[in-house]
């Protein structure tokens, strides 16, 4: 039996953060026996019927380590194909010293720009690190399998948009990271209507999301992450001014949904052409940007971004890589 143990925070289709776990677990369950998922939470009937899912939530860090050490170390027999940390180092680092001598790999998935003395244990702890792109890992580290990002692309399909003003969003959490005051001030220059969704889940979140308040940003409250598909449907343009390192998962998304997308990260030059590009920080020429876009035939131009979408950052690409490297 071809089976995965994969560790998680949350199985829940509207968690404004973590949804789209979901589909990657259910690319995996796909195409292996059995995916066995070990989750702080879980909401029920998530999942295929060849799922089967471990909460190891409780209310103390301790409590919640020794039900995920326990529940871990019952599903190593019979032998997994591999344990795969989604997002969480700490997942890793607790399951190498069970799995890597009984012979199963550890994979840590994770994207982020932010290095920590945690993701430098648990990238010496892993056997593979997995990542949108070498980039996308802080560390430089040789482990680093790029295997793209696990798009839902059946969830986030192409929509048609009509022409006339350009109707622009921004969408995530409201970090100092995200750069949003800079997208507030290009679409601004541009006369173009924004609108910016996101949870704030941290105090610096909450700290951001004040001094934006303050400067006249118009922030919503998050929506549900099955109802983001039809949000970016009805918008025309995605805008992300997401620091270097990281690569927002909301912007394959878009792009699925045959979305333009305008980003400043270089990380995104493998589906995104220089003209929806603009430098870091830089509203003068995010207004240029949005102002080009304006005249230009939308939709061919996000057909374009959806077929590379596909190609590269589909849950069924990124699930095939994930046993590619499991199994090699």
């Amino acid at each position: 039996m071809r089976r995965i143990v994969f560790a998680t925070q949350v199985i829940d289709p509207d968690d404004p953060i973590l949804g789209a776990v979901v589909a990657k677990v259910r690319a995996l369950a796909e195409r292996v026996d059995e995916v066995v998922v070990l989750a702080l939470r879980a909401v029920p009937g998530a999942l295929p019927e060849n799922c089967r899912v471990h909460l190891f939530g409780g209310a103390s860090k301790a409590a919640r380590t020794r039900l995920y050490v326990s529940s871990l170390r019952r599903e190593l027999r019979p032998m997994p194909l591999a344990v795969v940390a989604h997002s969480v180092p700490l997942y890793a680092i607790l399951a190498a010293p069970l799995a890597r001598p009984a012979g199963v790999p550890v994979l840590l998935w994770f994207t982020h720009w932010k290095p920590s003395r945690t993701l430098v244990l648990a990238d010496r702890l892993s056997t593979a690190i997995l990542s949108v792109d070498l980039r996308s890992f802080p560390l430089d580290s040789r482990k680093v399998v790029a295997i793209g990002h696990g798009i839902d692309t059946d969830r986030f399909a192409c929509a048609e948009r009509p022409p006339g003003a350009l109707r622009a969003v921004a969408l995530g959490r409201t970090s100092p990271a995200k750069g949003l005051e800079t997208i507030a001030r290009g679409a601004a220059l541009a006369g173009v209507e924004l609108e910016v969704y996101g949870p704030s889940a941290t105090d610096e979140e909450r700290a951001e999301r004040r001094r934006l308040l303050d400067l006249g940003v118009a922030l919503l409250d998050p929506v549900p992450y099955s109802e983001v598909p039809a949000l970016l449907a009805s918008r025309d343009v995605l805008v992300n001014n997401m620091r270097e390192g990281a690569l927002d998962k909301i912007v394959y998304e878009a792009a699925s949904t045959c979305m333009p997308v305008l980003a400043s990260n270089t990380g995104f030059d493998d589906i995104l052409p220089p003209e929806l590009r603009f430098p870091p920080d830089d509203p003068d020429t995010l207004a240029e940007r949005l102002r080009t876009l304006s005249g230009m035939d939308r939709n061919a131009l996000g057909r374009e971004l959806r077929d590379r979408v596909v190609a590269r950052h589909s849950a069924g690409h990124w699930a095939d890589r994930v046993l590619e490297v499991a199994e090699r």
